[in-house]
């Protein structure tokens, strides 16, 4: 009896629900009998055109032939270079940007700067050299240190520049 109850109950509620998602499908039908997918065509994809390699008789930039062309040139720049067979000093492995003259020495009347890198004091005198640019000291006075700078420019040649490390005064003494 219990089964024959379940029956009758599980076919009404399928007719019932077969009558509402009729209306629905309808409806949907309904709404959507203007909406058709519409794909556009493809875009016409124009054939390769292959552009001839016309610069086969230049010489590389990048052989052997142009490198030893720069480096040849690189020795008519007056005579001038740095000697790249002398030890390094200590001074020279920093920016001369980062180098401070903090104070002067003097002993049997020759000059000495006192240099601070980093936490580290140095003493420098004339022919000492400093700098990442082959620095020479060329003179220690009183406020400041006389350098010569060897540079080399876009060419390859090197060439001299002045520069000078002034004094730094220091928070107490002002």
């Amino acid at each position: 009896m219990k089964r024959a109850i379940i029956i009758v109950l599980g076919l009404m509620l399928l007719g019932c629900g077969e009558e509402q998602h009729q209306d629905l499908k309808e409806e949907l039908k309904g709404l959507t009998k203007d909406m058709r997918g519409k794909v556009d065509p493809l875009p016409v994809v124009k054939p390769y055109e292959p552009v001839p390699y016309q610069a086969a008789e230049l010489p590389d930039p990048f052989g052997p032939a142009k490198i030893e062309l720069v480096t040849k040139s690189a020795g008519a720049g007056g005579g001038l270079k740095p000697d790249l067979n002398r030890p390094k000093e200590p001074l020279e492995a920093f920016p001369l940007e980062s180098l401070k003259m903090v104070g002067v020495l003097q002993q049997k009347k020759q000059y000495f700067a006192l240099v601070k890198a980093d936490a580290t004091l140095y003493r420098v005198k004339a022919g000492n050299y400093m700098g990442q640019n082959f620095g020479l000291v060329t003179q220690v006075s009183d406020s400041q240190i006389q350098l010569r700078e060897l540079i080399q420019d876009a060419g390859g040649d090197w060439t001299e520049r002045a520069s000078t490390l002034q004094l730094q005064e220091t928070e107490a003494g002002k």
